[in-house]
């Protein structure tokens, strides 16, 4: 058995993410997320690879909580967050997490930031080593008087006055993250404490949306999410910059929200993200933008509509800046020139995150991944355009760490012409043996977002546990993918029915036009942004034998009402009361009566993203109807499906229902459901 043919073999795959390099460049390292012994759980650990391939990657971190958000100190020591237990606390405690360092020279890991709400975020000074940490802070008195007290009395409301209430999968409130500044311990005395936190923002209702600290620890930048006074329920991001002389701020502006922000390994440049409020009919844009520190001037470093920014790195050389965005089913790395704009594309194919350079400008390290390969750490040239970099570890491979078998298949491209003219571009999964005289039958999915692409590795969506079971894979790019340029965005921007629809038809059509391609055995699926356009061509045509759909928007007016960033969305759409046929032209609760294709709805009940009721009334709406369907009901899930328990019956439920219906298999119902 494989690791695509065996779903327990799957889910136990470790799973790496994040890098850290030391000061050295001699130590990488990155978290590792793995099955607890019980197997309901992922716990997480650090592991320290050899830049240079040569020592067998090695596990430094070990505990029943797990570790993450790894770190460096200019000394070498290593930071990271936990929630283990202190072992030399008088009452060992594990209900918050904690700021534990672990001494480059060896020795036990001790924590060295400790808050009544426990550290959920820091970052560390290059040079200086002081530290920025983010803590929850009360709205009104004392955090652990305020935590004793709702505690004592079986407390758990919240008191809001400001949209919005809750996030992705968990409420706000009582709480709010606040940023601290600590100077760093005494280097001579190696159990010396951090300083006393300073608080550095925010000071009102603002809420903390990101940050970044210079070198020396001086400077900090900070995204605070402030009221929109153009609407009453609705927030915009600016950002700050926070010296001892004061705070400037840097970007604040309707229409925008500037986020993300670098301070260069220099402390020359501060770099951020402008991005452009959608509207209907004009899409969300970037614009990567450079401010010096030294005299306040500011230049646009890639101008807006070029590319859709996904990670930002300074380089050891000041006026260099590495920026990771989507293009065309990718996601590579440019090397890009801070002031005169000149770009250098360093990779040739596959999606790069966690991009960090070694100070001494010899080398980056990033995580690469691909639709057919999983997040990998690979060392790059810094200047070498279209490389095809090497992997990290003994051999190039983490032997031992994360490791899969060999796909079940092939991977492809499809390539249409919208009627319009557009050139539409899709990945095709096809499974080993499909052929002229054995066609596999074809599963549409369709990505979420709607702002992204299917140009890298999902350990949740994962195409090649289909192609295992003799399936093939359409991942395309609709209209609203990004990547593609800004007029690839705009037409659909507020209208997400028609353009995205007609380019996944035209897509399929393209796919079951090979002779390997069963075209009388067709499903359709998607999750989110993908489950709405599931919901809508459930709705508009019978060409698929069954549809399912993730956690989907079924009424356009409700789930905007009852998101979570319901004001992202009014800015796309409009106001529902002034725009009131555009909400109903594009709704697909308006075409129940249409569907006649069996339905299998996924929802989870803590997905505050898409609400638990979208589901709820597509699901009723459906069986008043009359089609058949089905409601896979997560009560503990939220936008994903993270347990590796529901995970698994997630699949299996989705592989009963599309036997039945598609492959004409006589139905078998998974056993624990």
């Amino acid at each position: 058995m494989s690791t695509f043919d065996d779903l327990d073999a799957f889910v136990a795959t470790r799973r790496c993410a994040g890098l850290a390099l030391s000061p050295d460049g001699t130590r990488l390292v990155t978290t590792v997320s793995e099955l607890s012994a019980d197997g309901k759980k992922y716990g997480t650990s650090l592991w320290e690879l050899d830049p240079q391939g040569t020592r067998a990657p090695r596990r430094l971190t070990r505990s029943t909580t797990g570790e993450s958000s790894a770190a460096f100190t200019p000394e070498g020591d290593l930071l990271f967050t936990s929630r283990r237990a202190d072992p030399t606390a008088e009452k060992p405690s594990e209900d918050r997490t904690a700021l534990w360092q672990l001494p480059a020279a060896g020795g036990e890991a001790r924590p060295v930031v400790e808050r009544p709400g426990g550290v959920s975020g820091f970052a560390v000074a290059r040079d200086a080593g002081t530290l920025t940490v983010v803590t929850p802070k009360p709205v009104v008195g004392d955090a652990e008087e305020q935590r004793e007290a709702r505690d004592k009395e079986g407390v758990s409301a919240r008191l809001h006055t400001h949209f919005p209430v809750r996030f992705w999968d968990h409420d706000l409130g009582p709480g709010r993250a606040h940023l601290q500044r600590c100077a760093p311990p005494d280097p001579a005395d190696p159990e010396a404490p951090y300083g006393e936190p300073e608080h550095v923002a925010p000071h009102g209702d603002e809420r903390l949306g990101g940050s970044a600290i210079s070198p020396d620890g001086r400077t900090v930048a900070v995204v605070v999410d402030v009221p929109d006074p153009a609407d009453p329920a609705s927030w915009r991001r600016r950002l700050e910059l926070h010296t001892d002389e004061g705070t400037v701020v840097v970007g604040d502006e309707p229409g925008a929200d500037h986020e993300a922000p670098v301070i260069t390994p220099d402390g020359r440049w501060l770099l951020w993200v402008r991005e452009r409020h959608p509207r209907p009919g004009r899409g969300m844009a970037h614009t990567l933008k450079a401010r010096s520190l030294a005299d306040g001037a500011e230049r646009d470093v890639l101008p807006e509509e070029a590319q859709q920014v996904r990670g930002v790195t300074g380089a050891p050389d000041g006026d260099v800046v590495y920026v990771v965005v989507d293009e065309a089913g990718h996601g590579p790395v440019l090397r890009v020139s801070i002031t005169d704009g000149t770009v250098t594309r360093l990779t040739a194919t596959g999606a790069y995150s966690d991009v960090v350079a070694a100070r001494d400008g010899s080398a980056l390290y990033a995580l690469r991944s691909a639709v057919d390969a999983p997040p990998t750490p690979v060392r790059l040239d810094p200047e070498a355009p279209d490389q095809e970099p090497a992997g990290v570890g003994t051999g190039g491979v983490l032997r031992g760490v994360t490791a899969i078998d060999p796909l079940p298949g092939t991977l492809t491209e499809v390539h249409a012409t919208a009627a319009d003219g557009t050139p539409l571009r899709a990945w095709l999964v096809l499974p080993g043996g499909a052929s002229a005289s054995a066609p596999a039958p074809l599963v549409l999915w369709i990505h979420g977002g709607p702002l992204s692409s299917w140009n890298a590795w999902s350990w949740r969506w994962n195409p090649w546990l289909m192609a295992a079971r003799g399936w093939a894979v359409l991942l395309p790019d609709p209209r609203l993918s990004t990547g593609y340029g800004q007029a690839f965005l705009d037409p659909a921007t507020g209208a997400w029915g028609e353009l995205p629809y007609t380019d996944l038809m035209t897509t399929t059509d393209a796919a079951l036009a090979r002779d390997d391609v069963d075209a009388t055995r067709v499903a359709a699926m998607g999750g989110s942004f993908g489950g709405y356009m599931a919901n809508w061509i459930a709705g508009h045509t019978d060409r698929f034998a069954a549809i399912v759909t993730h956690a989907s928007i079924w009424h356009l007016d409700g789930f905007v009402g009852t998101t979570d960033a319901s004001f992202h969305w009014r800015r796309e759409w409009g106001d529902p009361l002034d725009e009131r046929e555009r909400y109903d032209t594009h709704s697909p609760h308006r075409h129940v009566r249409s569907i006649t294709t069996p339905m299998l709805v996924i929802h989870g009940d803590k997905d505050y993203r898409v609400p638990i009721s979208e589901g709820l009334r597509l699901w009723y709406d459906l069986q008043r109807s009359g089609v058949p369907s089905q409601f896979l009901y997560f009560p503990d899930e939220n936008h994903w499906v993270l347990a590796p328990g529901d995970a698994k019956l997630w699949y299996r439920t989705v592989w009963a229902f599309l036997d039945h219906h598609v492959l004409d298999r006589p139905y078998e119902r998974p056993s624990l459901v």
